[in-house]
């Protein structure tokens, strides 16, 4: 985790530990192996040659340790173990926490992390197993995983309440295209799937107005509360702020548009964890 998250304080926080602690666990391990692993610089960390070397083996380990708890939690029908999420935004942001809240609740046994990162991530970080199951709003096609559909959401367009497009009745392309468009960032699934809708239209997504790229939905919520331009953005992520009315929706044919989400798994064995989190989820999203 240390070399994974690039710090001990990092590490510490995800594993819910103290920073100490997982210090002398460290040193403790250096001190049996008589090296050094982890070089400890300013604000970072760096791996070692012997730390190198001795990573694989210590991730083979940890899997046939899950490995062992499987086949052990299988006779006794306990889910133990840890889970590791990764999700895109709308889901890691609004979804998966509620969900975990409960099944947590159930299987009390179970440590969970969720990292929340791009739908390109997800995909990467479930196919290279540093996640066990993921969640997205887009699927990849030719990735070394399988999406599933699983659940959905609603991607709408909005602007400022004062546009000149919120007072229209029916806007069309015409006039969307001639607009400051501000757009989330390569690897998004709510770009991948808005970037798709114009395409079906007729339209090039490069000939759309962009004038920025954010990283969050709140973070285009908020450049379109200052009047900075458009958006997509998922339904979940608008709701407060349409209730608010700092944002409206725009009149436009074409959105909202339904998207299904995606369940992203690994082509080999999950763990035990893994598979009655899916399980659970299949039962929370009504599958």
């Amino acid at each position: 985790m240390v070399v994974e998250h690039g710090s001990f304080s990092s590490a510490a926080r995800i594993m819910g530990l103290s920073q100490p602690a997982v210090t002398m666990q460290v040193q403790a391990l250096e001190a049996d192996l008589g090296v050094t692993l982890l070089d400890r610089k300013y604000r970072r960390v760096e791996v070692t040659e012997a730390g190198r070397l001795l990573l694989p083996f210590a991730e083979r380990m940890l899997r046939e340790l899950d490995s062992a708890r499987i086949a052990i939690d299988g006779l006794s029908g306990t889910v133990s173990g840890r889970l590791e999420l990764a999700a895109s935004t709308t889901p890691g942001q609004y979804i998966l926490p509620k969900i975990l809240g409960s099944f947590l609740a159930a299987n009390d046994e179970v440590g969970v992390s969720l990292r929340v990162m791009d739908t390109t991530e997800v995909v990467e970080a479930v196919a290279s197993g540093e996640a066990n199951l993921g969640m997205t709003g887009a699927d990849i096609a030719g990735s070394k995983v399988h999406f599933r559909e699983l659940g959905t959401d609603n991607l709408m367009m909005i602007c400022p309440p004062k546009h000149s497009l919120a007072s229209e009745k029916s806007v069309d392309m015409e006039q969307i295209v001639e607009q400051a468009f501000i757009m989330r960032e390569a690897g998004s699934g709510t770009r991948m799937v808005t970037e798709h809708v114009f395409r079906t239209a007729g339209v090039d997504p490069g000939d759309l107005r962009v004038v920025m790229e954010l990283g969050t939905g709140e973070a285009i919520v908020s450049a379109v509360e200052g009047g900075l331009g458009i958006a997509v953005v998922s339904a979940w992520v608008a709701a407060k702020a349409i209730e608010l009315g700092t944002v409206v929706p725009v009149p436009f044919a074409h959105f909202p548009v339904k998207r299904p989400l995606f369940l992203v798994t690994p082509r080999g064995s999950m763990t035990r964890a893994g598979e009655a989190f899916v399980a659970h989820l299949n039962e929370a999203l009504g599958e």
